[in-house]
C-alpha cells in the first residue's frame, strides 16, 4: 500500500493519501507560532480601528439612504398625482 504525503500551499497543513484509494488518511496542521502579548494587542487595536471605520462607513450610508429614500418617495408621489386621473384598475379582475 503506498501512502502519498502531500503540504497544502495555502494552510501548509501535512495531508497523507492512500495512493490506491485516493482517501484522506490523515490531516495534521501547521503548528503556529504564539505571538507576544504585544503583538496580539497590535492585531486587537487594528481590529479595533476597522470596526471603528466601517461603522463610521455605515453611519454615512444611512444617512445618504434617507436622502435617496426621500427622493424617491417625492418621484413616486408626483408620479401618482400625474395617474391619479385614472381609476385604479384591480391587475386580479383582467381575468
Amino acid at each position: 500500500m503506498e501512502k502519498i504525503t502531500i503540504i497544502c500551499p495555502c494552510c501548509e497543513a501535512e495531508l497523507v493519501i492512500d495512493g490506491q484509494t485516493g482517501s484522506l488518511i490523515s490531516h495534521t496542521e501547521k503548528k503556529k507560532a504564539a505571538g507576544s502579548f504585544e503583538d496580539l494587542r497590535q492585531q486587537m487595536d487594528k481590529q479595533k480601528e476597522l470596526r471603528e471605520k466601517l461603522f463610521e462607513q455605515e453611519q454615512e450610508a444611512q444617512k445618504d439612504r434617507r436622502r435617496l429614500l426621500d427622493e424617491k418617495f417625492k418621484e413616486a408621489f408626483k408620479k401618482a398625482d400625474k395617474d391619479s386621473d385614472e381609476p385604479f384598475k384591480n391587475p386580479l379582475d383582467f381575468d
